[in-house]
């Protein structure tokens, strides 16, 4: 399709404006955390590092990035173990409900987070009687994270087919010979992808979180949320801000990246 000089022009403009709407924000946030200012004051009276000092010299901030960091780490887990199995079940067997089990393994995404953590929140404290704790955080950040491995997974293996794995009974190889030695091989990218998006899902997840976690947890998005207005603790929230914008970046980035250019064996 060829588009003329003005409808190419408009489309840039538009794209632009859509860019710069959703990333100078972040830009300000930079800036700020590098403002000799101890508020949210724009423009930065003048720079310096001391903030960044203080951030990573700060006990409750490097506590609460190991509480996320632990969390994400047993939700990608438990999500990929999960995700995987409800992918092959669904795109390997034909059974009664199939579509609908389908959409309700998708659907924790599509929700709203608000509704998603008052539904646990009502779950963990009224009907189970648990108390909130890491263990709910876990679990919580496990439901929708099941659905990016599902994602990767179910579309990896509609492109794959099952040729190989046919192959494999046919020669004799039992069910857990051929997902060892056939089909792991050929998700394992996929895996990779949808672990890195989980972790990144749930490392800066704040509101399913806030309705799921005891007073006793306190992760990173947490902590930004109860120091931002506190005297003198703004500008280290723009670094652990800035820290956290960072890390959400990297993993989403190398799963797009294994998914734009993984060649699958045919």
């Amino acid at each position: 399709m060829r588009l003329s000089r003005l409808a190419r022009g408009l489309l840039a403009t538009i794209t632009l404006a859509v860019l710069l709407a959703i990333y100078l924000p972040l830009v300000v946030v930079l800036v700020n955390s590098f403002s000799t200012s101890t508020s949210l004051t724009w423009p930065p009276p003048g720079f310096t590092l001391e903030w960044w000092v203080k951030a990573f010299a700060s006990a409750g901030a490097l506590a609460a990035v190991l509480t996320s960091v632990q969390v994400a780490l047993a939700a990608t887990v438990i999500s990929l173990v999960l995700g995987t199995l409800a992918s092959m079940a669904l795109q390997r067997f034909e059974f009664f409900g199939r579509e609908a089990v389908s959409l309700l393994v998708i659907l924790p995404i599509a929700l709203p987070g608000i509704i998603t953590g008052i539904a646990l929140n009502n779950a963990f404290r009224t009907i189970l009687g648990v108390q909130l704790s890491i263990l709910t955080v876990i679990v919580a950040h496990a439901t929708f994270c099941i659905v990016t491995v599902f994602n990767n997974v179910i579309a990896r293996l509609r492109r794959l087919g099952t040729s190989y794995e046919d192959a494999s009974a046919d020669l004799g190889a039992g069910v857990w010979t051929t997902f060892r030695l056939i089909t792991f091989p050929q998700l394992r990218s996929a895996l990779f992808a949808g672990g890195l998006l989980a972790f990144a899902l749930s490392f800066d997840e704040i509101i399913v979180t806030t309705f799921t976690a005891g007073s006793s947890v306190k992760t990173l998005p947490l902590w930004i949320l109860d120091n931002l207005f506190r005297p003198n603790q703004a500008p280290v929230v723009n670094v652990i801000a800035v820290v956290l914008v960072f890390v959400s970046i990297v993993p989403i980035y190398i799963a797009q990246r294994i998914a734009g250019t993984e060649k699958v064996i045919r």
